[in-house]
């Protein structure tokens, strides 16, 4: 389990982000299950996380905390990581991916599950890909049973090219060696952000001779009511998780998330120009490269119309100047800036334009 945390943080540290960002939110909703082995319940629950990201580390934990039937509780906890080194050559990099589940509810119950995965990437502006493998296993209570499988996985993910929100297309292919046997799950999902609200589908397949073969499906759908809140609506139905005795089943829930949103869309509803140069990127290769000056600030993230308004860390690049580097076509793009995780701003004496819900954000050029 140590190897699992370790390879992922190593990954990390070798190409020491130079700024992130810290996002904390926490969701509050109603939701009922229904398992295959024909148990239902509903469930009112809290669920709190906590993202560290910068472009070459992730760190995620998340938790639940539902209050079940007959005065019976569960709780959830899931610790991810995800780092990359800089690049070996070309578009090649090495990545590491590390997660830890636990669960446990009234009565003394508990299951865990633990995976690693090392990984080769290949990444352009708009496509990549990964293969990799590495180890998982699972606990359960009062089960003698321990084992560690070898998970492989080959995957795939595009985004179309439209400064108007974003679409990422995703696909997987894992083979599994657990317990003997093999079983293999194709993944397939799509994200559309587009103004106020994420919609994210997934389609899952579970193929295996001996463990039979099985399929899923699922959406979920956020829609930003304002700055710090969100209405987000789930449903569909999950595969079995082998690793902590989890059956098949469906779900739906229903619930509120408050914390950091997106900022303003960039669609203008009447393009005015404020008297100011836009901000034209310098070329580096082909590269574009923005600088900008902010004395005291811990962190400085660009968000823009061409990466679906989801801000970026930006490096610093010393004397209270921060930096950007974007693989950008010519063209004319939006974009604010968020300084130490909570405050927006659009730089002084750059062109703005007026967005559709009445804030202003800035204008970039790349020619």
């Amino acid at each position: 389990m140590r190897l699992l945390v370790a390879a992922p943080l190593l990954a990390a540290l070798w190409a020491a982000p130079a700024a992130a960002q810290v996002a904390a939110t926490l969701g509050a909703g109603v939701g009922t299950v229904r398992t295959e082995r024909g148990s239902s319940f509903s469930a009112a629950s809290l669920a709190p996380v906590i993202r560290y990201a910068s472009p070459t580390f992730v760190a995620q934990v998340s938790g639940l905390v539902a209050s079940l039937p007959q005065s019976a509780w569960a709780e959830h906890g899931r610790l991810h990581l995800w780092g990359t080194t800089p690049r070996l050559t070309g578009r090649f990099r090495l990545g590491a991916e590390g997660m830890l589940a636990g669960s446990s509810r009234t009565g003394g119950s508990w299951t865990a599950a633990a995976h690693g995965l090392g990984e080769l990437l290949w990444s352009a502006p708009r496509w990549g890909f990964g293969v990799g493998a590495g180890p998982s296993s699972g606990w359960i209570a009062n089960d003698p049973v321990r084992f560690v499988a070898l998970h492989t996985r080959a995957r795939m993910w595009w985004r179309p090219r439209g400064p108007e929100g974003a679409t990422e297309w995703q696909l997987s292919v894992e083979p599994t060696r657990f317990i003997g046997a093999w079983f293999t799950d194709v993944g397939a999902g799509v994200t559309l952000r587009q103004r106020a609200a994420i919609l994210s589908l997934s389609a899952d397949a579970r193929a295996s001779k001996i463990y039979g073969s099985t399929g899923a499906g699922s959406g979920l759908l956020q829609i930003f009511l304002g700055r710090a809140l969100s209405l987000e609506l789930a449903g569909g139905s999950y595969l079995r998780e082998p690793y902590q005795g989890f059956p098949r089943g469906r779900f739906f829930s229903l619930g509120l998330r408050v914390g950091v949103s997106p900022p303003p869309s960039s669609r203008a509803a009447t393009p005015r120009v404020v008297r100011a140069p836009a901000l034209v990127a310098q070329m580096r290769g082909d590269s574009a490269v923005v600088r900008f000056r902010f004395p005291g600030a811990k962190t400085v993230g660009i968000a823009g119309s061409w990466n679906a308004w989801q801000p970026q860390p930006l490096r610093s690049a010393g004397a209270d100047q921060w930096e950007g580097v974007f693989v950008l076509a010519r063209g004319q793009y939006q974009f604010t800036l968020l300084v130490d995780g909570r405050n927006w701003v659009v730089p002084a004496g750059v062109a703005t334009v007026r967005d559709e819900r009445g804030g202003m954000v800035a204008v970039l050029v790349v020619r």
